[in-house]
């Protein structure tokens, strides 16, 4: 009999892929389900083999896209705040997430959603807060802690010390800051407006969205804060395997090409030592 843990990870395999299905279906050719379900090693272990909750917060933020794509962006943004709540990666895709709300809600209405994700998140957080309302914030949201060396991916050919090294991790940051406004002021403003018109009071009248409009900045936005992790543990391929097809199909690359590359993305994330 199986166990409920497997289950669970079972069954939360089976409901990303079945959000993926709704969503890559506008975009991708369906052979390239084929990569995605049945290609990863990696990603198969990590949901039936082990019990991590990357999977599970992953499952709400595809959800959560899926809403925004049917224009249900209050529950959308409610169901996205769990999935912050189950792991904080989710906020790598907040910076796009962000930018389509004051693109298609206006500043008061993205007010009204940052409100409500922000009280989804006291709610959770409320029995631990009432305990030990300093440990709780200083151990959640602690951005100093140090990673162990030997279970980094993309930063194990670095040596120990530059790897725990602060300026390397301030210097991350500034790059994915930069990047971020990089790809604002040069791929996105055009499309969603200047700074001025995204922070308007009303509610803007817009252009309605394509569906590829609105997923591929969130996944643009992820994918930017993963290159500029401080460390990518074996577990955390879950938090953009299932978003580098989209990202793949949307350039002007062969396909040959596309497939070469999430074959050596999956050879990376299957080596261990991870220079090895």
């Amino acid at each position: 009999m199986a166990k409920p843990e497997a289950c669970c990870s079972k069954c939360c395999k089976i409901v990303t892929i079945s959000l993926m299905v709704m969503k890559y279906g506008r975009v991708v050719p369906p052979y390239v389900f084929f990569f995605m379900c049945c290609a990863s090693y990696r990603i198969h272990s990590i949901y039936i083999l082990r019990l991590f909750n990357d999977p599970v917060a992953m499952a709400f933020l595809y959800l959560a896209v899926n809403l925004f794509l049917d224009d249900h962006w209050l529950l959308g943004c409610a169901i996205y705040s769990i999935g912050v709540s189950v792991k904080m990666n989710v906020l790598l895709f907040a910076p796009a997430l962000l930018m389509l709300l004051l693109y298609t809600q206006g500043l008061n209405g993205t007010i009204l959603h940052l409100a409500l994700c922000a009280s989804i998140q006291l709610l959770f957080g409320l029995p631990f807060l009432l305990v030990n309302p300093v440990g709780y914030m200083m151990r959640s949201f602690d951005l100093g802690r140090q990673f162990f060396f030997k279970w980094t991916v993309n930063w194990r050919f670095l040596p120990e010390d530059l790897f725990l090294n602060r300026y390397l991790h301030v210097s991350l940051l500034f790059l994915h800051l930069a990047v971020l406004a990089l790809f604002y002021f040069s791929r996105w403003s055009k499309k969603y407006g200047g700074i001025l018109k995204l922070l308007s009071w009303s509610k803007p009248k817009v252009t309605a969205l394509s569906a590829n409009d609105i997923v591929l900045p969130l996944f643009i936005s992820n994918f930017i804060g993963m290159c500029f992790s401080r460390s990518l543990h074996y577990q955390f391929y879950v938090w953009y395997f299932h978003t580098l097809h989209y990202l793949l199909w949307n350039t002007a690359l062969p396909v040959i090409y596309r497939v070469c590359i999430l074959g050596v993305i999956e050879l990376c994330w299957n080596t261990y030592p991870s220079t090895v």
